[in-house]
C-alpha cells in the first residue's frame, strides 16, 4: 500500500490486511490489559521488529465486531502524522487461545483478531511515575507541544480524540510523543444537529459541558483534557482527582468559578444544569491556585480551562501562545533523556509486588519476633522488646524490562512521590498508570480506562505562526449541590474513573 506523506491522510486501502497469521509474532510480554482484552510486546520472528500487539476481544461481542474497534481501525488507517500512533496492520488467529495461564478463552469456536501497533518505549504518565522523575520546563514546552500538534492534525481531519490522558500518550526514547488508543474517538462534522453520546473522556479530564450533559459539542472537549495535562505537568499531580460526576463539577467550579449565563452562555439550557448548578456562587480560581505558574504558563492554562467551550482556546492557537515562544525554549525531542521502557501497566504491577513483599515481610517478621503475652508476669513484659519494621524500600529493576502501554488503559489515583519539578516550592505529588489502551469499560481511557499513543516543530527556530506543522489542589471539598437523591447515573472514579459506558443509557455515538 502507498503511504501517505506526512500530515496527509491515507485514502488506499490494504488489501493485505487481515492475511497474515498472529503466527509470524513472538509475544514477549504483556505491557497492558482492560476490557478491550490485552496488549503485548512482541518481536516479529522473520525481522526482529518489536510491535506491540493489542488483541481485540470478542468474547461479549453478541452482534459482530466491536463497533470501538472499528472505529479506531478506520480512523488509524486514514491518519498518517508523526504524533500519532501507526497502526501498521491486523492479523488473526485461526482458531481459540488460551490466556497467560493455559487457560482457554470463551470465544470457543472463533479465532482472535490483532491490531499491530509501533512499540512505543513509554507513556506519559508511566515515565513521570518514575521514582525520582522531574520534569523541566523545556520538557514540559516540548510534550505539550508534540500533543497540539497531534491533536491539532486530527482536528483539521475531523476527527475528535474524545480521550486524551496522560496514559494515551505514547513516547519513544527518541522523544516523540504520539496520540493513542483511539477507541473512543470519532469522525465529526458541522452539523448542528448531529447528537454525540457524552460518556467519553475519563473523568479526571472531562469537561464540564460533557458532565452537564451536552450532546452537541466538538474539538474543544480535547482542548480541556489538555489542559488539565499541562497543569498535572507543572504542578506534579492531577489537579481535578474527582470519585465521581458530582465530585468532579464541584472541583471544577470550585477552580474554575460557577457556571453563569454572563460567562457561558446558553449554559442553563444544558440538560443537568439545573441538577448540578452549585448552591452558592463561586469565583474563578485559576490564578490564585496556580500561582506560582510563570505568567506565559497562567496566560495558557487560563485559556485552556475556559468553561465556555465556544471561548476555549483551540490547538492552532495553542500552538502560537506565548508560552512556547518565551525563555526557556522547548527542547528538542532528541535531546530528551533515555530511560527504560515505563507504562501504566508495568508501573501498577510493580506496586502490587512491591507491596506482596512488604506484607510477607512483615509476616515473616512477627512469627521470628512474637510480641510479649498479655499474661507474662511484669518484669518479663518488660524485657520484651518490639520490633519495628522499616519503611520498605522498593527494589528497583535494573534489567530493562518492557513497560505499559496505552494502545488503551486507566490510571490509578495515587502514586510516588516527588516527581516533577515543583515550581515555587511546590510539594510532593501523586502520581498515574498507563497503557496501550487499557480499561475501555472503566471509562474511556488508553488502546481505552480504558486504551493506549510526532511531535510539534522539531527546530527551536521554528517560524512562529506556522500553525501545527512548525494550586494547590486537591481543594478543599464543600458540597454546594442540592440533595438529589439516588444518583443511578453517577460513576465512580480511580484516576481514570469515569466508565463512559456505565450508568446512562446511551443512543448516540
Amino acid at each position: 500500500m502507498a503511504v501517505a506523506l506526512p500530515g496527509q491522510l491515507n485514502l488506499e486501502e490494504s488489501s493485505s490486511w487481515g492475511s497474515r497469521s498472529v503466527n509470524v509474532f513472538e509475544r514477549l510480554e504483556q505491557i497492558g490489559e482492560g476490557t478491550y482484552g490485552q496488549v503485548y510486546m512482541a518481536k516479529e520472528i522473520a525481522t526482529g521488529e518489536i510491535v506491540a500487539l493489542k488483541k481485540v476481544r470478542m468474547d461479549n461481542e453478541k452482534e459482530g465486531f466491536p463497533i470501538t474497534a472499528i472505529r479506531e481501525i478506520k480512523i488509524l488507517k486514514k491518519l498518517q502524522h508523526e504524533n500519532v500512533i501507526r497502526l501498521k496492520e491486523i492479523v488473526t488467529s485461526s482458531g481459540p487461545e488460551g490466556d497467560e495461564q493455559g487457560r482457554a478463552e470463551g470465544n470457543k469456536y472463533k479465532g482472535s483478531i490483532y491490531m499491530v501497533f509501533e512499540y512505543m518505549d513509554h507513556d506519559l504518565t508511566g515515565l513521570s511515575d518514575r521514582p525520582g522523575m522531574r520534569f523541566t520546563i523545556p520538557q514540559v514546552k516540548c510534550y505539550v507541544r508534540q500533543l497540539l500538534t497531534g491533536l491539532h492534525y486530527c482536528h483539521i481531519n475531523q476527527v475528535l480524540h474524545r480521550d486524551i490522558k496522560g496514559s494515551n500518550l505514547l513516547i519513544d526514547n527518541n522523544g516523540i510523543l504520539k496520540l493513542a488508543d483511539f477507541g473512543l474517538a470519532r469522525f465529526f462534522t458541522g452539523d448542528q444537529n448531529a447528537k454525540l453520546t457524552n460518556r467519553v473522556i475519563t473523568l479526571w479530564y472531562r469537561p464540564p459541558e460533557l458532565l452537564l450533559g451536552s450532546t452537541k459539542y466538538g474539538p474543544a472537549v480535547d482542548m480541556w483534557s489538555v489542559g488539565c495535562i499541562f497543569a498535572e505537568l507543572l504542578c506534579g499531580k492531577p489537579i481535578l482527582p474527582g470519585k465521581n460526576e458530582v465530585e468532579q463539577l464541584n472541583k471544577i467550579f470550585e477552580l474554575c468559578g460557577s457556571p453563569e449565563e454572563s460567562t457561558w452562555p446558553g449554559v442553563s439550557k444544558l440538560p443537568w444544569f439545573v441538577q448540578f448548578k452549585p448552591a452558592r456562587s463561586m469565583k474563578r480560581r485559576v490564578r490564585e491556585v496556580f500561582k506560582n505558574f510563570d505568567r506565559h504558563a497562567l496566560d495558557l492554562l487560563e485559556r485552556l480551562l475556559t468553561l465556555d467551550p465556544a471561548q476555549r482556546i483551540t490547538a492552532q492557537d495553542a500552538l502560537d501562545a506565548e508560552y512556547f515562544w518565551n525563555d526557556p525554549a522547548p527542547c528538542d525531542p532528541s535531546s530528551l533523556p533515555k530511560y527504560e521502557s515505563s507504562h501504566e501497566y508495568q508501573t501498577k504491577k510493580k506496586r502490587q509486588q512491591q507491596r506482596q513483599q512488604q506484607e510477607e515481610l512483615s509476616k515473616r517478621q512477627k512469627i521470628q519476633h512474637p510480641q510479649a503475652h498479655s499474661r507474662l508476669p511484669p518484669m518479663q513484659q518488660a524485657q520484651v522488646t518490639a520490633v519495628r519494621t522499616g519503611p520498605n524500600q522498593p527494589v528497583h529493576n535494573t534489567v530493562p524490562s518492557a513497560g505499559v502501554h496505552h494502545y488503551g488503559g486507566q490510571r490509578a489515583p495515587m502514586g510516588p512521590q516527588g516527581r516533577y519539578p515543583q515550581p515555587g516550592g511546590r510539594p510532593p505529588h501523586g502520581g498515574p498508570n498507563i497503557h496501550y489502551n487499557q480499561s475501555r469499560g472503566s471509562q474511556g481511557t488508553g488502546f481505552n480506562t480504558a486504551h493506549a499513543g510526532g511531535y510539534g516543530p522539531s527546530s527551536n527556530q521554528a517560524v512562529r505562526g506556522a500553525g501545527y506543522a512548525g494550586a494547590n489542589p486537591p481543594y478543599g471539598h464543600t458540597n454546594t449541590y442540592p440533595n438529589t437523591g439516588g444518583s443511578s447515573h453517577l460513576t465512580g472514579g480511580s484516576r481514570g474513573p469515569g466508565n463512559p459506558g456505565h450508568g446512562r443509557s446511551q443512543q448516540y455515538g
